[in-house]
């Protein structure tokens, strides 16, 4: 199958054809880039869409060098390995974790308000984002999902890296990915068109795709 997608629109697109015997589900996407792949599964499956907001973890001396996340209503989650070679403990990163904690916070009530996410005890549920690298914001995510009692939780992403996909299948009943290249190097490779997206795009999707009640 072909690796590249045009964009998250189609590769979500791709993905719902995958997932067309799942009945209604939660979908969850991970923002910013995971709502416009969730959206075409929901038109799909029916269902409904929402956000579920995570963050990541910096390595402190370098911010954008993830470490570790954390996904609301869960607790952080480490590479450990990985703070083993850089001589870090995960109670080192506490100050980290507080100031995540607080943008987590904010862009809950920028995207949702005071609307607290759907009941998921029991339901199908799908996680849903642009790709995997290094997985420890799906992990993280997939905690938060598995400590709210779902039915069945299923991690659906359109491409990732074969060691990634690997251990998420630890963390999800199923775990669909399109695509595992061998030579995978950033998720943004697998796209002709991978724009960032603002707090607006998240917003405009969700207000196309309102929750019930």
């Amino acid at each position: 199958m072909e690796c590249v997608f045009v964009d998250r629109a189609q590769a979500g697109e791709r993905l719902a054809e995958r997932l067309a015997g799942i009945p209604g589900p939660v979908v969850l996407a991970l923002p910013r880039g995971g709502v416009e792949v969730a959206e075409p599964i929901v038109r799909r499956l029916g269902g409904v869409l929402d956000v579920l907001v995570t963050r990541k973890i910096g390595y402190p001396p370098s911010p954008e060098f993830g470490v570790g996340a954390i996904a609301e209503g869960g607790e952080p989650v480490f590479d450990l390995p990985l703070l083993h070679r850089l001589g870090l403990t995960p109670e080192d990163l506490a100050g980290e974790v507080a100031a995540e904690r607080r943008e987590l916070a904010r862009r809950v009530a920028v995207y949702r308000g005071d609307r607290p996410l759907p009941d998921l005890a029991g339901r199908e549920v799908v996680v849903a984002d642009d790709g995997l690298a290094t997985g420890v914001t799906a992990r993280a995510a997939l905690r938060a999902v598995a400590a709210a009692g779902p039915g069945r939780v299923t991690l659906a992403v359109p491409v990732g890296a074969r060691d990634t996909v690997s251990a998420m299948r630890e963390e999800a009943d199923e775990v669909v990915v399109l695509c595992v290249p061998a030579d995978f190097r950033a998720v943004g490779q697998w796209y002709e068109h991978f724009g960032q997206l603002s707090d607006a795009d998240v917003l405009e999707v969700l207000a196309r795709n309102p929750a019930p009640g």
